[in-house]
């Protein structure tokens, strides 16, 4: 039961009050009136009133200074005025004086009433709470050692404790209201120049700060410096919104900067500076435990870039290490501040994500981090393009620890290069068995050389005009002992990650020479042979030395050697790629894009590649016929793009009459497919040049 205390000499207002406070439902007060203030004051020094409703107008006193007199006896009391609502004057100073509300004499016996009371007096009892809560942090924060600083939104000081002001040189009074970097300046003393400040460094990330660095020097108000360390974080309200920051630091010596350094470094990347495996597997512990008591999900990202090494090989590791820190803080602008980011080494990086209900939170990620990986990066000069293959896992189905976990994203990785990379893959059970399949791959795969398991077979190119063969493509089979013939879309990936992909390109540069000098020593000559060239071979530093060398070692012609090379590969790193096709040229090869129209180069960096052939996708060509809206467009475009850049074009994939008769028409020179030959042994390829191609497949 709430007392409320009337003090009044009006007997019809007070009688009003006492009828419609103990006739509503809700709320049971006990009323108790007085006609004079000093009775009033005498009431309230007995103790026990939730509230005072009091006339300004007073046998004893009147106006503002009865509210004076009731706040000095009962400040942590609501006192409410009762008067009329046409006195503005008296209501602006009413609230100086700290009133909150006020009753219009005019509706003392509204059924409102009881309601904005007891209102009125909750909200001060929460009012009081808050300020013991508030004085009693306050206590305690003035008796720790750590300097403590809170701000609001706007970084503006709202609280520094004892030690703060020790530390900085300000008075809490002084720093009332001034902006945190006024208060605390930190400079590196070795550049001398300002650090970003914990609270603009906390706002623009979203995540928490630990700054411990011997170089970091807190600037006093009186000029002094002294070596801190610092950690700050946002506070958000009951709705996760941010209410402003808490900053804690205190001053260190230089041993407790070395240890704190050697602790660090022992957690995290010197490259990057991001949580390394150990501190990796713990965070993913605590997470886990965080996930159990919640009944929530946990996703774990694993990120392989592709084709990194090829970046090291040709540009050095300077360029690659900034590349890996370019990509690093890619990765932690593109999550949430509760997300960890680690790196494993190498170019494999770890993301925890901390999900809320569903695995689909996990997706998001991963599709924000390919968009945001594949924008170009600036490096020493050089554009560089590079994406990544991400595995994702999920607790507690794919591991209920941090090793299962792990393992698990790292397959599902593998899977997603396999699906052509730049993709992301979640893991499956099955996935299990295609990895034990990919490890015996490629431990066969380390002596298929050495046991000449290798063979090539070859596919005629045709001049679409007359019909005669006008070369071959050399293409990889793998001739296994128990399997049989393999397709290299079984084994080549998986070469290519391996690096085995380095010496079986050499084997068949080489063979693919061999073969065609061989048919030119017997009469069948051929205007070229072709060869696929993989982005791990492109990008070697002695590549384009390897093909000179071949060419001198077989005696052929290196007019007659093509080397096909995808638009995706030119494209990783188009500087690099120009000088590699440039000293190719001069070797006096040709120069082929293949699959063109799937990758993104403009004709002006076709001008700049030099190219010989454009090499239109299987794809495109077997759209021709359809009725899906394109029926060749593309394959037109490219045919108009070759005769414009003065470039011959090759349409490969061709299968069906219609397909050949499209291409006629738009005046293509050469093509490529099942509709002239499957690939075939030398044995058969020299057999169909001594016979040309048969009536059916015939040009006409």
């Amino acid at each position: 039961m709430n007392t409320i205390l009337i003090i009044t000499d009006n007997d019809t207002d007070a009688k009003l009050l006492h009828d419609v406070l103990t006739q509503a439902n809700e709320d049971t007060f006990n009323i108790e009136w007085v006609k004079h203030l000093s009775s009033g004051l005498e009431r309230l020094r007995a103790g026990a009133v939730d509230a005072i409703l009091v006339d300004l107008s007073l046998p004893d006193s009147q106006g503002i200074a009865t509210l004076d007199k009731l706040f000095a006896v009962s400040s942590q009391i609501p006192i409410i005025p009762l008067c009329t609502t046409n006195n503005k004057m008296l209501t602006a100073e009413m609230m100086q004086r700290g009133v909150q509300a006020y009753l219009s004499k005019e509706h003392l016996d509204s059924n409102l009433v009881p309601q904005s009371l007891r209102n009125i007096i909750l909200r001060k009892a929460a009012e009081a709470l808050l300020y013991i809560e508030k004085r009693r942090t306050e206590i305690t924060l003035s008796f720790i050692s750590d300097a403590v600083i809170y701000t609001d939104v706007a970084g503006k000081v709202s609280f520094m404790n004892a030690a703060a002001e020790g530390l900085t040189g300000w008075s809490r009074n002084e720093a009332q209201g001034h902006h945190i970097n006024e208060i605390m300046r930190l400079i590196d003393d070795e550049t001398r120049q300002l650090v970003d400040n914990p609270v603009e460094w906390i706002v623009r990330r979203g995540k928490s700060l630990t700054l411990t660095d011997a170089n970091t020097h807190l600037i006093r108000r009186d000029g002094r410096k002294a070596v801190v360390g610092v950690s700050a974080a946002l506070v958000h309200d009951n709705a996760g919104r941010s209410i402003g920051s808490v900053v804690v630091f205190h001053g260190i010596t230089a041993i407790q900067v070395m240890a704190a350094k050697m602790a660090y470094l022992a957690q995290h990347d010197t490259l990057t500076n991001l949580p390394n495996r150990m501190l990796l597997n713990d965070r993913i512990t605590q997470a886990i435990a965080m996930a159990k008591r919640r009944g929530t999900h946990l996703a774990l990202l694993f990120l392989d870039l592709d084709n990194f090494k090829h970046i090291n090989d040709t540009l050095g590791h300077g360029v690659g290490d900034k590349l890996l820190q370019s990509i690093a803080k890619r990765l932690c602008d593109s999550v949430r501040g509760s997300d960890t980011v680690s790196r494993l080494g190498g170019d494999e990086f770890v993301i925890v994500v901390m999900q809320d209900k569903h695995a689909q939170d996990a997706a998001l990620t991963a599709e924000k981090l390919l968009t945001a990986l594949a924008a170009p990066h600036l490096i020493a000069g050089h554009t560089l393009h590079v994406t990544t293959s991400i595995g994702i896992s999920i607790f507690p189905t794919d591991g209920e620890d941090a090793e299962a976990l792990i393992k698990s994203a790292d397959i599902a990785m593998y899977h997603a290069k396999e699906k052509g990379r730049n993709n992301y893959q979640f893991f499956k059970d099955e996935m299990n068995t295609r990895t034990a399949e990919r490890l015996a791959i490629e431990g066969y795969l380390r002596d298929a050389l050495e046991r000449n398991e290798f063979i090539l077979h070859y596919q005629p190119k045709v001049n679409l005009e007359t019909g005669m063969i006008t070369g071959a493509e050399a293409l990889l089979r793998w001739l296994h002992p128990e399997w049989g013939l393999v397709m290299p879309e079984r084994f080549v990936q998986i070469a290519e990650d391996s690096g085995l992909i380095i010496p079986i390109g050499r084997w068949v540069l080489r063979e693919a020479c061999m073969q065609a000098k061989r048919w030119e020593e017997t009469g069948l000559r051929l205007d070229s042979i072709a060869v696929n060239i993989s982005a791990v071979e492109f990008r070697l530093k002695d590549f384009a030395n390897s093909v000179y060398t071949i060419l001198n070692e077989t005696g052929l012609n290196p007019q007659r050697l093509q080397l096909e090379i995808t638009e995706s590969i030119l494209m990783r790193d188009v500087e690099s790629s120009i000088t590699i096709l440039h000293q190719l040229k001069t070797i006096g090869v040709k120069l082929v894009i293949d699959d063109f129209g799937t990758g993104c180069s403009s004709v002006n960096y076709l001008h700049q590649f030099s190219i010989d052939t454009l090499k239109i996708a299987p794809a495109f060509v077997q759209e021709i016929g359809h009725d899906n809206g394109n029926n060749g467009v593309i394959v037109s475009a490219v045919i108009a793009m070759g005769a414009s850049l003065k470039q011959h074009v090759t349409a490969e994939g061709v299968e069906k009459w219609e397909q050949l008769a499209f291409l006629k028409v738009q005046h293509c020179e050469e093509g490529q497919g099942y509709f002239f030959s499957r690939p075939i042994v030398a044995e058969q390829f020299a057999q169909l040049l001594v016979t040309g191609l048969s009536d059916r497949n015939r040009v006409s």
